[in-house]
């Protein structure tokens, strides 16, 4: 199997690939395909930054990219399966598993493509402070992008199908007469309003993403070091003391009074 294809695929035609994701086709081999692909391009962005300090930090990074991102799935999951189940929803968990697994798909990718603006500026600007907001900034952006993807396909299908209705009718006009469509404006009158379970399972999914990003954010602070503080020792994991965003805060300082 090359999973590589999969992921190509997905990129190619990303509405294709989650309509067969809909209709559970090929679930497994696109979920370990993704699984696979992903995780080597997030190692491979991992091994990167871990540069910045040594070899045995390559090699560490390179192992905790990946796996923060696919921890940070398990512990998120099972909340967004199970609210999603008791509102309505008829997706099962693999399908849940395999749209998240192509939102981080696309995420690694993206990740992928930064690394030689990473390794252009590791090389050139020894900075450490500066590599950890650049590199902060990237992974914000990478995260906001697949988020963003993950909340469109993911919304209810009844949102997306008012969302599709609610362009104005185009009516023909035939001389004097106009000509209605009456499939689609009766299509239109009886997709008006979303029902209740689909309103709730679009703001579930809403709150699922912002704790998916805090989840991400903390347990990146708890897995530090990736990048590896110049002058000092190997550190597989740090002492868990302050918080991610203390962290960002302190180094935009630094850089600001330099």
């Amino acid at each position: 199997m090359n999973y590589f294809t999969v992921l190509i695929t997905l990129l190619r035609d990303r509405e294709n690939f989650v309509e067969e994701i809909h209709h559970k086709a090929r679930l497994k081999t696109k979920i370990t395909a993704l699984l696979v692909s992903s995780s080597i391009f997030l190692a491979i962005y991992g091994g990167i930054i871990g540069a910045f300090a040594s070899p045995l930090q390559v090699l560490a990074s390179a192992i905790k990219l990946p796996a923060l991102y696919l921890i940070t799935l398990i512990i998120c999951l099972p909340t967004l399966y199970f609210f999603n189940a008791f509102f309505g929803s008829k997706q099962s968990i693999g399908q849940n598993l395999a749209l998240l697994l192509t939102a981080i798909s696309i995420t690694a990718v993206l990740l992928f493509s930064f690394a030689p603006v990473t390794l252009f500026f590791l090389i050139t600007i020894r900075n450490y402070q500066f590599f950890i907001l650049l590199n902060v900034i990237i992974f914000a952006l990478t995260g906001f992008i697949g988020i963003s993807y993950l909340y469109q396909i993911m919304r209810p299908e009844s949102e997306q199908l008012e969302t599709a209705l609610s362009a104005p009718v185009a009516d023909n006009v035939e001389g004097d007469f106009v000509v209605v469509d009456a499939d689609q404006k009766l299509s239109k009158k009886s997709n008006k309003g979303l029902d209740s379970a689909a309103k709730t399972r679009t703001n579930i999914l809403r709150f699922w993403l912002g704790l998916y990003a805090f989840v991400g954010c903390q347990l990146a602070w708890t897995l530090r070091p990736f990048f590896g503080a110049p002058g000092q020792a190997f550190e597989l994991f740090r002492p868990r003391e302050g918080n991610f965003y203390l962290s960002v805060i302190q180094s935009l300082l630094e850089i600001l009074m330099n």
